[in-house]
C-alpha cells in the first residue's frame, strides 16, 4: 500500500497552495500533473478524485478515519493538512479563528476576483474590447490589496507571529499579479508596501520555492 498522499494539481495559484503546505509540512506526496490546458480535468478517472473537475485535489491514504480520502478545493485540502499534522494553525482558539477567517477570505474573494482580473486584462483582450470588466476587478483587486495592507500593518504574518495556512493561500494569488498576469502598473503594487515585506518573506520560504514548481507548466 501507498502511504503517500497522491497530488492531483497545475502550478497555478490555487495549485501551488497545496505543493507548498506539503512541503511546508513535511509529508510525503506523490505529484500529478493534471493539464488543465488538455482536458485532464474531465477524464473519468480524474473525476473520482475531484467531481468538480478542478485542480488541486489530493487523496490522503489515511485520511481522518484510516481509510483513503479524497479532498477537493484547495481551501479544505489546507485545513485538512494542518488539522492532520497539528501545524500551520494554531492551537489557540482565537487564533484559529482568524487563521480560518482569512484561508476564507482568499477563497470567497482574493481567488475569485484576482482570477477575474487576470481572464479579462490578459486573456480576453482581443474578445472583450468593453473596458467595464478590468475597470470593474482591477478596482475589486485592489480593494482586497488594501485589506491586506491594512491587516498586515504592525504584523509578520496575517496571523500574529505564526505563519499559517492563511499566509500559504493567499501568498501565491499576489505574486500572480505581477509575475503572471503583468499586472504591476495598473495595479499600482509598489504603493502596498506592507503586502510586498510579506510576500518577499513568504515567498522566499525553502518550502515555497520548492513547492511552487511543483506539477510546472511545460
Amino acid at each position: 500500500m501507498n502511504n503517500k498522499i497522491q497530488l492531483y494539481s497545475l502550478a497555478t495559484p490555487n495549485g501551488q497552495k497545496v505543493s507548498i503546505a506539503l512541503e511546508e509540512l513535511g509529508l510525503e506526496y506523490d505529484a500529478h500533473t493534471i493539464n488543465i490546458m488538455q482536458g485532464e480535468q474531465f477524464t473519468d478517472d480524474y473525476l473520482t478524485v475531484n467531481p468538480n473537475s478542478k485542480i488541486p485535489a489530493i487523496v490522503d491514504p489515511t485520511g481522518a478515519d484510516g481509510d483513503p480520502l479524497p479532498i477537493m478545493e484547495s481551501g479544505a485540502i489546507l485545513l485538512h493538512l494542518a488539522e492532520k499534522t497539528g501545524q500551520l494553525m494554531s492551537k489557540d482558539a482565537r487564533l484559529k479563528s482568524e487563521t480560518i477567517q482569512w484561508l476564507f477570505f482568499q477563497v470567497g474573494g482574493i481567488g475569485p476576483m484576482f482570477g477575474q482580473f487576470g481572464h479579462f486584462f490578459k486573456f480576453a483582450k482581443e474578445t472583450c474590447t468593453d473596458p467595464y470588466p478590468v475597470d470593474r476587478y482591477a478596482k475589486e483587486t485592489r480593494r482586497l490589496l488594501d485589506v491586506l495592507e491594512k491587516r498586515l500593518e504592525g504584523r509578520t504574518y496575517l496571523v500574529g507571529e505564526e505563519y499559517s495556512i492563511a499566509d500559504i493561500s493567499i501568498f501565491p494569488w499576489v505574486g500572480c499579479l505581477g509575475q503572471y498576469y503583468e499586472a504591476s502598473e495598473i495595479l499600482e503594487l509598489d504603493r502596498f508596501k506592507n503586502v510586498t515585506i510579506w510576500y518577499k518573506k513568504c515567498s522566499e520560504r525553502p518550502a515555497s520555492i520548492k513547492g511552487s514548481t511543483v506539477c510546472g507548466f511545460e
